[in-house]
C-alpha cells in the first residue's frame, strides 16, 4: 500500500495523475463512501451519518478519484472515532462550489498541527507507530487530487471535539 500511495502522489505530483471528469452529483459521491465503509463503521459500533443539501448542483469531478479522497478521509475518521461515536458526511452549497464535510467526533487535532497534517509523513502524535495508521501519505494524497480538480480541502478542530475535514469542489459548467 506504501508503494501505491507514494506512486500516486508522485504521478499527481507530475500532473500525470489520470483524470477522468465529469459531471457528478454529490450525493452520489458521498452515498458510495459511506456504502463502502459501512461494515467497517458497524464492526466499530460508530454511526455514518449522511446529509446532503437538496438541489445540489453536479461538480466537474473524476468521481474514483474524489471517492478515493473520501475514502482517506473516512478511514481517518474511523481510525479516531471512539466505539459509540459518530461521523457525518455531508454537502452544502458554498459559493460556486460544493463544499464536503467528513465530521468525527475523535480527540481532534491542535491548532498547531492543523496545516501539517496535510504533509508527507507528518503525525501530529509522535507517539502513533506506523502499526496504528496508515503510511502517512492518505491526507498528501488527498490534498494534491483536490487542487487537480482546481479544489481545495483543509481542515478543523479543537482538542477534544473532533475533527472536520472540508473539501470544495468546482461546481460542474462553472467558468
Amino acid at each position: 500500500r506504501l508503494v501505491d500511495d507514494l506512486h500516486t502522489l508522485s504521478l499527481s505530483d507530475a500532473g500525470q495523475l489520470v483524470m477522468r471528469r465529469e459531471p457528478t452529483g454529490p450525493e452520489a459521491l458521498l452515498r458510495a463512501a459511506a456504502a463502502a465503509h459501512a461494515a467497517d463503521a458497524e464492526a466499530h459500533c460508530v454511526a455514518l451519518d449522511l446529509a446532503v443539501d437538496a438541489d445540489l448542483p453536479d461538480v466537474d469531478v473524476d468521481p474514483d478519484r474524489i471517492i478515493q479522497v473520501l475514502h482517506k478521509l473516512l478511514a481517518n475518521a474511523l481510525r479516531y472515532t471512539p466505539s459509540g461515536g459518530r461521523i457525518t458526511l455531508s454537502a452544502e452549497r458554498a459559493a460556486s462550489a460544493v463544499r464536503v464535510r467528513v465530521q468525527d467526533c475523535g480527540p481532534g487535532i491542535a491548532a498547531e498541527d492543523l496545516d501539517s497534517v496535510f504533509e508527507r509523513f507528518y503525525r501530529a502524535d509522535p507517539s502513533r507507530g506506523r502499526g496504528g495508521g496508515g503510511s502517512g501519505l492518505g491526507l498528501a494524497i488527498a490534498r494534491s487530487i483536490a487542487e487537480q480538480h482546481g479544489g481545495r480541502i483543509w481542515a478543523e478542530s479543537a482538542p477534544g471535539s473532533g475533527a472536520t475535514f472540508l473539501m470544495d469542489l468546482p461546481v460542474a459548467g462553472a467558468a
